[in-house]
């Protein structure tokens, strides 16, 4: 995301240079529920000793949240239920991050209130697709044990709320967390075989729900209770905090939120779980109201397909500032690659639907450099061989080596390949946990334009560094296999649409049925008789080469196979109905920009989070862009509960587009991405097709589905979508001055990009290179024309040369219009981006020469599986 605060005014820096060198309610934990969730927990494991490294005694809190919760406990095993908990739950310390780093250091602001207030829980999910928590309740609504909003400062209030809220303004809070019940060590683990040694449970950093799920509050020490009052009239305010600086629209600051004020401190720090963007409705329960779900409608790992992470994140920000424009580009239920680290990749990808995955295809003997638990460093550690053993511990060891490991492949492009349970670590990463102790200072800059200077490229990030300094980090690390283990547990089990239906017939009739036949009948009276059998063959001729985990040589003929069938041993279907294999990006013809993603590579932030094996991987020689280091390539996705999932491809732009209809308008954050296939101009938006309003039902899924099926199978037919900026971007550039209350600007213009320019043609620009090329150009042209030479041929390297000088030239003339003067010279564009690509619903065009029957057929049998 850190992408977006981008090549701010990179045009404009690159012409200064240029021109330089030229001279619901918590019901008071009833006691039936609360027996309920105790006789689940029970079930569970849940009941156990505190864990030795929390120092918490016997009388800790049994049930330390609304007791629904832990009725999506049942039926896990200890370890699959404390890795639950945290993945719900656990900050580890990103609090700060998005509170205090994210707003001030890196420059975007953050309305947390907008998207949190308790008057608007209603319009959440509709506004930024935000899943409410059921234990939560708004001040003053009947049993709720908060009578008013300066109560809780405007925010809802949540188990655990009663000792949280004594502590605004002031210090001595313990965490929740504090009182977590860890399951037992595994016996296997060398460090924790003898003696509990798992960092304390405090590190995982719980705090108390927001009213959103994944979302969770702090605290805050700091808070000032009478300069609030002054600053927004009132507790339950925080309207003068959220306020432009300035009402003077002649002002810089009239276009900067007091958000960004470091002397006002809000009364709680906000931070994110993992579950924040992966807890989702249940497809096989959906709730009747989206905004007022019950616990036994939401999943923890579906993947939150409506989701607005971008918005939320871009929520503090003004509409028409260049940073909006530019990351709030991504649709719902899709972020970018790696989230905060930039690479000035435009790679918005979806959130990984998490399904079967002890299913899901492994992959032997890849080379990678990691770390390994050891019980004692010896002599031959080195610098090229570190080892490192935790003070105060006995044998907790760490030696970082390169060995051969079966692996995952975990992202779009099969990167996150060092192991899952080092992929699981690094999501903390992404969503800001350890960012000032380990990984704040390998970020680029992307204002930094000094070659030499700091931060004007990427660095590795260093694990073991981050594993010394940063406690949270070791907290979780202590419990990867919790999570894992949650994430290998009957939570992530295939959704069958027949099982969904039945249970929406049962929610009238409770005796109601509907099988598995049943389905096929519905299905066949839709898409045609024998559809369904029909199906399965041509997806065993067609699809099943890239989307079966069971090749031929292990599973015979894909033609002759029962793709439902379940494996005994898991419970689950036996085939992953994806290979993690991967493909060409040119094969696919998919957006390719995603595929170009650059984070593992050698030199870059998650450097350490790639096998050699990876980049080592030839990249797409079929492509115009860099392509080295194991790029160009997608792996293809399980299309497991596919009915559940749509929108398609890896951006979710395949199919209609979706929207939330919130009551308050202005949190409506669609805009229409359907273009002229001619002209590459927006369509009018009584030419472009309206956008389909958020429905989690059964009936709503499977209708996204099929019509997301029928525009994959069916290319020509699609309308191209290329996100584009819906208003002017204003860029003011100069030096201005204060004389008395006034602000004037001495000297500069203003720099306007203009409404229609591609978003992701501006993130994809790599301006630092541009801007250096030019003073390049004037100090030193023979050597930028020597290495030109070397990187392009003489006779590219001198067309390149040439456009330079004519677009340097005409920079210099009309500074104000930067994209249009790049217009003009599509060559320098395309040698300055990481990726060309527009249309971002291309590509995929397997199935489009089958006959209509067949297409019918496909679209009935995957419903199935």
């Amino acid at each position: 995301m850190n992408r977006v605060v981008v090549g701010i005014l990179f045009v404009a820096a690159s012409v200064a240079i240029f021109a330089a060198a030229s001279g619901q309610s918590l019901l008071s934990r009833d006691a039936a529920a609360v027996r309920v969730a105790q006789a689940a927990a029970a079930a569970s494991g849940q009941v156990s000793a505190p864990s030795a490294s929390t120092g918490a005694g016997a009388g800790a809190a049994a049930l330390p949240d609304n007791p629904g919760f832990y009725l999506g406990e049942a039926g896990l095993t200890p370890s699959e239920r404390a890795g639950r908990e945290i993945w719900y739950k656990a900050t580890a310390g990103n609090a700060r991050f998005h509170t205090y780093v994210f707003q001030q250091r890196v420059g975007i602001l953050v309305d947390w209130f907008r998207a949190l207030r308790a008057d608007e829980r209603g319009d959440r999910f509709a506004a930024y697709g935000l899943i409410n928590d059921p234990g939560c309740c708004v001040p003053g609504s009947a049993n709720c044990p908060a009578k008013s909003l300066d109560e809780t400062y405007g925010l809802e209030w949540c188990p655990g709320d009663e000792e949280l809220l004594k502590f605004v303004g002031k210090k001595g809070y313990r965490d929740p967390a504090c009182d977590f019940r860890d399951a037992p060590p595994a016996a296997d683990d060398i460090h924790h075989n003898k003696t509990d040694q798992r960092q304390s449970a405090c590190d995982l950093a719980f705090g108390t729900s927001t009213g959103a799920l994944g979302y969770r509050k702090f605290p805050n020490p700091r808070f000032d209770k009478e300069r609030w009052i002054k600053v927004n009239g009132s507790l339950a305010s925080w309207d003068g905090f959220r306020k432009v600086v300035s009402d003077d629209p002649k002002s810089a600051d009239s276009r900067v939120r007091r958000l960004a004020d470091g002397s006002i401190e809000p009364p709680f720090l906000i931070g994110t779980s993992c579950g924040s963007c992966h807890i989702a409705f249940d497809p096989l329960n959906p709730p009747a109201d989206p905004a007022n779900p019950k616990w036994e409608n939401i999943k923890g790992l579906q993947g939150n397909q409506y989701l607005r992470i971008s918005e939320l994140l871009g929520s503090g920000m003004p509409y028409d500032s260049m940073e909006y424009q530019m990351f709030s580009h991504a649709r719902p239920g899709t972020s970018d690659t790696s989230a905060i680290p930039n690479d000035q990749v435009s790679n918005p990808g979806t959130i990984n639907a998490i399904i079967n995955a002890h299913q899901r295809p492994v992959f032997e003997n890849e080379d990678v450099i990691k770390w390994h638990k050891v019980n004692a460093c010896t002599a031959k550690a080195d610098a090229a061989n570190p080892c490192w053993c935790e003070p105060g511990r006995d044998g907790k060891c760490w030696e970082r080596k390169r060995s051969k490991e079966t692996v995952h492949h975990i992202l779009k492009g099969g990167e996150d390949s060092i192991g899952a349970l080092e992929a699981i670590q690094r999501v903390y990463f992404n969503i800001g946990s350890c960012s000032e102790q380990a990984w704040l200072n390998h970020l680029t800059d992307l204002r930094q334009l000094d070659p030499q200077g700091r931060n004007y490229g990427q660095t590795p990030f260093d694990i073991g560094q981050a594993r010394r300094d940063c406690p949270n980090f070791r907290a979780i690390e202590d419990r990867l296999l919790n999570l894992k283990d949650f994430l290998f547990s009957a939570e992530a089990d295939a959704t069958d649409l027949a099982v969904a239906r039945e249970n929406m017939l049962k929610r009238s009739n409770p005796v109601a049925r509907y099988s598995h036949d049943d389905l096929v009948a519905d299905l066949e009276r839709q898409f045609g008789a024998g559809a369904v059998e029909r199906g399965r063959v041509v997806f065993g001729d067609n699809c099943a080469r890239c989307h079966s985990s069971i090749s031929e040589a292990d599973g015979g003929a894909f033609r002759n196979r029962d793709f439902r069938a379940v494996d005994a041993k898991t419970g689950q279907r036996r085939d992953w109905l994806g290979n993690d294999q991967a493909t060409l990006v040119s094969e696919v013809g998919t957006y390719r920009c995603r595929a170009l993603h650059s984070n593992h590579m050698k030199g870059r932030i998650f450097e350490e989070y790639g096998s050699e094996t990876l980049r080592a991987r030839a990249g797409d020689a079929a492509l115009k862009e860099e392509g080295d280091g194991g790029r160009g390539h997608y792996r293809n996705v399980s299309l497991l509960s596919l009915w559940a999932h749509a929108p398609l491809l890896h951006n979710n732009a395949l199919g209609p587009e979706i929207c939330g209809q919130p009551k308050n308008r202005d949190n409506f954050f669609y805009r229409s991405s359907f273009v002229d296939r001619k002209t590459g101009e927006l369509l009018a938006d009584d030419k472009a097709p309206a956008c389909w309003p958020y429905d989690p039902s059964v009936d709503g899924r499977f209708k996204l589905y099929v019509a997301s099926m029928q525009d994959l199978l069916n290319p020509s037919q699609r309308i191209p979508k290329i996100t584009k900026f819906d208003v002017d971007v204003p860029l003011p550039i100069g030096l201005r001055t204060v004389e008395g209350n006034e602000e004037k600007q001495i000297t500069g213009l203003t720099i306007v990009l203009p409404k229609g320019s591609n978003s992701a043609g501006l993130v994809n620009f790599r301006h630092k290179l541009f801007a250096n090329d030019l003073v390049e150009l004037k100090r030193r042209p023979e050597e930028l024309e020597k290495r030109l030479v070397n990187e392009l041929g003489e006779q590219e390297a001198k067309a390149i040369v040439a456009e330079l000088r004519t677009a340097g030239s005409a920079l210099l003339s009309d500074p104000s219009k930067p994209v249009e003067t790049l217009r003009r010279h599509p060559k320098l564009i395309a040698f300055y981006s990481t990726c060309t690509a527009d249309v971002e619903n291309d590509g995929h065009p397997f199935g489009q020469d089958l006959p209509e029957a067949d297409k019918k057929a496909l679209i009935a049998f995957l419903a199935t599986v």
